[in-house]
């Protein structure tokens, strides 16, 4: 796979992850529930995921697990990734080819 084709991909999943995520913004989400909802493994969804705290667009914390079970790592948009998942939606739009207009042609 070219590296172009790997970085379209890339960016369509962190796409998917921040609209997912922007449903409910300022609810914290785990990541398993992520991945259920925009149908990526755990070796797609978490690196994106790594990338985009990095970036500042993500909070993320730790939940204690329950006694003998691990804790959870817990994710949400910043304010930034909020403002990014806003520009990626008016760019879609703006790309997006005009619908040819039809007339109704008369009997």
């Amino acid at each position: 796979m070219s590296a172009t084709k790997a970085q379209e991909r890339r960016s369509t999943y962190s796409a998917l992850a921040d609209h997912a995520l922007a449903a409910e913004p300022s609810r914290w989400r785990y990541g398993y529930d992520l991945g259920a909802e925009v149908d990526l493994k755990s070796g797609s969804l978490y690196p994106i995921l790594v990338r985009l705290a990095d970036r500042g667009l993500l909070e993320a914390t730790w939940e204690p697990g329950p006694p003998g079970k691990p804790a959870r790592h817990l994710y949400r948009l910043t304010a930034a990734g909020l403002d990014q998942v806003a520009q990626l939606a008016t760019e879609a739009v703006a790309q997006r080819p005009p619908v040819p207009h039809r007339r109704w042609k008369e009997a």
